[in-house]
């Protein structure tokens, strides 16, 4: 296998990482309107990722640094092709970060419920248009000879990439509605396990459509095996949440993630961009790669440095793995 290979499946695996992790606190937020029905609630529910959320979004960076140098082409026309999307996925972000740190600086009701807001918002909006982006990224663009994008930001509101973000948005719901089920007692952790199963119902008919669409325009033997478990993972998430099973609910719910970014990923390669305009125009992991030097190096900075990241934030996550609940919160007043 040579090294640009490698490095496709690396930013498959990182990207993969930061939609399991960051997936379920898209989630949690999005939750806060749908399932609090008090700010007691909310505040549970902003706790149960307030230590996490910033070490989820590392796991983007590193997707983004990673596509920029080894395989620069397909950094250079992503982003600029996908300028205006990727601009309010940015935007959400920073002020989803603002939001969390800024909500409890001051005492007033009406501060902190608008940035509660600002919190539904900034966890819905990205949650939709990664999977409009992921779904353009898989279904080809319009990249002219050049290997430079040429269409429209209209042309990437298509059918299938508009359908590619109901599903990310629904499963990174479904996902975050386990998380809560799995992190909370009480009341909340009951209405979470039924909210669960309307979501998840939901996430089961619009998944099953956009994977069996994409099976159908450019999959294979390897696709369709990641196909048939990620289905098989939610319905089972789904069985697991009914029996209470809230942590083996969460692992499947995680494991359908992982196996529908990884489907997206083979029926994406060896192209990293398809090009629906002539196909010999796509960018590959061949013409869009760095040196092989560049990618030597980056290789034996990878082996060193992801040990280290990946010990540290399953050392936060041990930390803070219990269960909480309203009776938990600190007086506000704190």
């Amino acid at each position: 296998m040579e090294l640009h290979d490698v490095w496709f499946v690396l930013i498959a695996v990182l990207w993969t990482g930061y939609f399991f992790l960051e997936g379920f606190d898209f989630g949690v937020g999005v939750l806060t309107k749908l399932l609090a029905r008090n700010r007691p609630e909310k505040r549970v529910l902003i706790n149960t990722i307030g230590p996490v959320w910033d070490g989820n979004e590392v796991w983007l960076l590193t997707a983004g640094g990673a596509t920029f140098a080894a395989f620069p082409e397909w950094y250079a026309t992503l982003f600029s092709g996908f300028y205006l999307p990727l601009l309010v996925i940015l935007v959400c972000l920073i002020v989803r970060g603002v939001a969390f740190e800024y909500r409890v600086k001051r005492p007033e009701e009406s501060w902190q419920r608008n940035w509660e807001t600002a919190i539904f918002w900034t966890s819905l909006i990205p949650a939709f248009l990664w999977g409009v982006a992921f779904g353009n990224i898989v279904h080809g663009v319009k990249i002219d000879r050049d290997l430079e994008y040429v269409g429209s930001v209209w042309d990437l509101l298509n059918p299938y990439a508009l359908l590619g973000g109901l599903v990310t948005l629904t499963l990174f719901t479904f996902h975050g509605t386990v998380f809560t089920a799995l992190k909370t007692v009480g009341e909340i952790r009951e209405r979470a396990r039924a909210q669960a199963l309307r979501v998840g119902l939901a996430t089961a008919v619009l998944a099953l459509v956009f994977l069996v669409w994409t099976q159908a325009h450019s999959g294979n033997g390897k696709s369709l095996v990641a196909l048939v478990v990620a289905v098989a993972a939610l319905v089972a998430a789904l069985v697991a949440n009914q029996a209470g099973r809230e942590g083996w609910s969460f692992a499947l719910s995680g494991v359908t993630i992982v196996a529908a970014v990884a489907m997206l990923f083979l029926t994406l390669f060896p192209n990293v961009m398809p090009s629906t305009l002539n196909a010999d125009w796509s960018l590959t992991v061949t013409n869009a790669s760095s040196s092989p030097y560049t990618l030597k190096v980056m290789t034996w900075l990878a082996v060193i440095a992801t040990p280290v990241v990946l010990l540290y934030q399953g050392w936060t996550y041990w930390v803070f793995r219990k269960r909480i609940g309203t009776q938990h919160l600190a007086d506000a007043a704190h």
